[in-house]
């Protein structure tokens, strides 16, 4: 497990200006602006201070679900900052949740280095003791959602449900949006992806780099995945950064392994579903409102 453990050390309310703060009303809703509290935080894991934020209900005389939510990109660039904090976190927030997140170790100043996907996913499930800090949460009831990178971060960290190191890490849902599923398919396919390894793992051998991609490649182990937590699985048909097949590929493991999951390919959907946003809010909020409440 963690090497120490799990705390908050710092936390601070966001605080945005008019103009922002009607894009986020005008972008996410009256709710996500008026009813939540969003705060970035500082938090221990393996003995790192990383950076990361929580979001939840104005209303703290309620017990509230939690949702870990795990952002994409890598190092800095795909970091979320106060403004996108307070428009998705406080968005999922105002749905009835306690929302915690990372920017994982080595970002946005914190200590150590992002391992996209190696033990950075500590970073992910350090989050989970935090809840144990908040009066207003429900510490057995957890979601986790990832897009992109984020998206391989939560099938890594659903490897670990019901595992006797994380013995609180039993998450009813997942939601992944245009998550990687398959790293050394997606090397050879997508530029973007290349790049993407270059930046993390370019220093390795081939054989280093090969074994850490298939590490990190849910297709290679998906019997891992627990039978418990159902899946929403979303991807755009012309997602030409993390390729579409990644969740087709993964979608015949888990019909095979009979892994709950619900499937939604859209039609010219590209990375960022920019066509199709609307649509994505209402069924995750959906998903959570099913297996969370």
């Amino acid at each position: 497990m963690s090497k120490s453990r799990s705390i908050i050390i710092e936390r601070a309310p966001i605080e945005l200006g008019d103009s922002q703060n009607k894009m986020i009303a005008s972008g996410w809703g009256e709710d996500a602006l008026n009813n939540t509290v969003v705060e970035k935080i500082t938090y221990i894991s393996d003995g790192l201070k990383v950076k990361g934020y929580i979001a939840y209900p104005k209303d703290i005389t309620n017990k509230y679900p939690c949702v870990i939510w795990n952002r994409g990109g890598i190092g800095d660039r795909g970091a979320i900052d106060p403004f996108t904090a307070k428009g998705v976190f406080g968005q999922i927030a105002s749905w009835g949740y306690v929302v915690f997140t990372s920017q994982y170790r080595g970002n946005d100043g914190g200590e150590g280095k992002d391992e996209f996907g190696g033990s950075d996913l500590n970073d992910v499930l350090n989050l989970i003791p935090l809840a144990d800090e908040f009066d207003c949460t429900v510490i057995d009831k957890w979601g986790i959602e990832g897009w992109s990178r984020g998206g391989m971060m939560t099938y890594l960290a659903l490897t670990k449900n019901n595992h006797p190191a994380y013995p609180a890490a039993n998450f009813k849902c997942a939601i992944v949006t245009g998550g990687i599923a398959n790293l050394r398919c997606n090397s050879d396919e997508s530029p973007f992806m290349r790049r993407l390894y270059e930046v993390t793992m370019g220093t390795y051998s081939d054989d280093e780099f090969n074994q850490k991609c298939e590490s990190r490649s849910i297709v290679n182990f998906p019997e891992k995945l627990s039978k418990n937590t159902p899946m929403l699985i979303l991807h755009g048909t012309d997602d030409n950064r993390v390729l579409p097949h990644d969740s087709l590929d993964l979608s015949y493991q888990l019909l095979k392994y009979k892994i709950p999951f619900r499937l939604v390919m859209l039609e010219g959907g590209d990375h960022f579903m920019r066509k199709h946003r609307k649509e994505i809010d209402e069924m995750r909020r959906k998903w959570y409102e099913k297996y969370l409440q």
